[in-house]
């Protein structure tokens, strides 16, 4: 069963532990749909929140900036099939987004997911029933917790409308697994990177940005695909992120990418790192220890650090403090998994 949260609720419980594994800016990607005659299904999985927009598709005087399919009133479900951009996931929540769709949004929906192996067809898939046949009001977002996390990984989802209508966004988040087995003991691999589990689970602001695009593939394509904090106006001030790492790392090198910032990079940063237990530890825990020093950045590079201190020592967490404020396009802890 699940349960029916807060916008606050599922911050705290789903946003700022898993990753949303079908969102188009960590690759994930639509594989088919039964229909979609008025708006376009890609829609569901952009990254920015829906919008009124009149370069979208123009419907009664509205504009709507997601995916709806064509009136059947029958007993046949609509649906479209979303492939993860990471290698799987254990499924733990979804938010449904009906934005814009008022008289017009799906009256109910399930989730469905199923694993496929390299080169396995779609067309013999089994589902399995993540999110139970829920209902949805108009134009408003709802948010879905499971009771608990889903035993097996899966590698695809299905959502399905009842009967049919519009939804403007959806997200499904979950716990990566990542096919560490496969990793070489000696092998570096960048165990920040969402594709590897590496989880942003609290920082001090995301104004402009959010903070898990820190952890994203590639060098992004402009500002609003990193993170970015709100100017600060106190003497003294720095923002701060904790990143958990896929798995406990021995570090060999950080990059610190300030891509597309040019007048709004940190003046400095620094990283300190953690070994704990805890899922979100606290940024102040007198158990952080330096692993880099305050040091100066520039604008719109990849900064890469290889002389570190207390590498020594492995970590399950690394906290990146921006001195004062400003914007970081991505990080990466290059490193090899602890035993």
């Amino acid at each position: 069963m699940s349960q029916i949260l807060s916008e606050q609720e599922f911050k705290d419980q789903v946003v700022s532990l898993y990753t949303d594994v079908v969102g188009e800016k960590v690759g994930g990607s639509i594989v088919n749909f039964s229909d979609e005659w008025f708006a376009a299904a890609e829609n569901l999985i952009k990254p920015k929140a829906p919008i009124r927009d009149a370069t979208k598709f123009v419907y009664s005087g509205a504009w709507y900036d997601g995916w709806e399919t064509r009136r059947h009133n029958t007993e046949e479900a609509d649906w479209v099939t979303i492939k993860f951009g990471v290698s799987s996931a254990k499924i733990i929540g979804t938010e449904i987004d009906t934005a814009f769709f008022n008289g017009n949004h799906a009256p109910a929906i399930t989730v469905e997911c199923t694993h496929l192996e390299e080169g396995q067809s779609l067309d013999h898939a089994n589902w399995d029933l993540v999110i139970e046949k829920t209902e949805c009001g108009p134009s408003q977002r709802h948010f879905f917790k499971r009771s608990s996390i889903t035993e097996k990984s899966y590698t695809h989802a299905r959502l399905k409308q009842y009967p049919d209508g519009g939804i403007a966004r959806f997200r499904l988040y979950g716990e990566v697994v990542p096919h560490l087995d496969s990793i070489k003991a000696n092998s570096i691999i960048d165990l920040a990177s969402v594709g590897f589990g590496g989880v942003a689970v609290k920082c001090s602001d995301q104004h402009f940005g959010s903070a898990d695009n820190l952890l994203l593939p590639g060098r992004g394509h402009d500002m609003s695909d990193g993170w970015e904090t709100k100017r600060s106006r106190q003497p003294g001030h720095v923002d701060w992120v904790i990143i958990k790492l896929g798995a406990k790392t021995n570090i060999n090198e950080i990059v610190i990418d300030t891509a597309h910032f040019r007048g709004n990079f940190p003046q400095k940063i620094a990283i300190d790192g953690l070994s704990t237990n805890e899922v979100i530890p606290t940024h102040d825990d007198s158990k952080w220890v330096s692993i880099i020093k305050p040091t100066k950045t520039t604008a719109d590079k990849e900064h890469s650090f290889t002389e570190l201190e207390n590498i020594d020592q492995s970590y399950t967490h690394v906290k990146l403090t921006i001195i004062p404020d400003g914007g970081v396009k991505r990080v990466r802890v290059l490193g090899t998994i602890a035993k």
